[in-house]
Parts: structure tokens; sequence; C-alpha cells
């Protein structure tokens, strides 16, 4: 599992002087990427191979705020993968509080520039064994 440390800004927050909700989905995005530049696949890398990651899908239950200064422990999991396709798991807990703020999933899949899908195991066997990996350290 990946930890991602993520402190709240003042102008995330909104009238309630709590982070306002899109920006759990940001700070989801901002561990992903953190994720893939710790195991040595930074998206720059992969970008100038020509691969791209888009989002297929990006799921987020609000559990408890998180406010200006607090700092949210993202952990990060992939919790699916299959040379094409995957899957990531988050789990926020407020270092203030102690308590979970947030958890979600988002799912993404590997394709070229013009959105043609890329089976990293036939074209980038060593990228392929990265993310394997992840599965096999869980």
């Amino acid at each position: 599992m990946f930890t991602f440390l993520r402190k709240a800004n003042y102008y995330e927050t909104d009238q309630m002087g709590i982070v306002h909700h899109s920006n759990y989905i940001r700070w989801f995005e901002e561990a992903r990427v953190a994720l893939m530049d710790d195991m040595g696949l930074p998206l720059q890398k992969l970008e100038a191979a020509g691969i791209v990651i888009p989002v297929l899908r990006v799921e987020c239950a609000y559990k408890s705020p998180v406010r200006f200064d607090e700092t949210l422990e993202l952990r990060v999991k992939v919790a699916e993968y299959n040379g094409f396709h995957f899957r990531i798991l988050y789990e926020g807990v407020n270092r203030t509080t102690g308590k979970l703020s947030v958890a979600g999933e988002s799912e993404h899949c590997f394709t070229t520039k013009d959105m043609r899908p890329v089976r990293l195991k036939n074209r980038f066997p060593a990228w392929h064994a990265l993310f394997a990996g992840l599965l096999e350290k869980e």
C-alpha cells in the first residue's frame, strides 16, 4: 500500500470552512500520479512513449470533513490489474482527527494518444511487471 500526504489549502475550502467535495477527486489523481512516480513509472515516461491513462470511472464517498491546514493521509492500493485495465482504491484518513474522511476508487486503462487500447504485457513488458508486482505486494 502506498501512502500520499496532502495538506488542505485555504483556497480548497468552501463557505462552510471545509474542503469542497470536488477537491477529493483531484487528490485521488495526485495520489495516483505519486504512486506511479514511486514505482518508477512517471507519467512523463508513459506519455513520451505515446501512452495515456484515461479515467474510466471514479467514485468517492465523503465520511468526515477536512478543514484548512489539516493533512489527509491517502492510502492507495492497486486492487485490480490485467495488463490493460486497472482499479485503484483510496482511503483518506484525517491526520488531525484520526477519522476516515473519504473513501473511493478509480478505474483506468492504457491507450495510445488516439485512444486505441494498449496491453502493457505485449508492448511494454517491464512496465507490466511493475504493475503486476503491486498486486503481489498486497
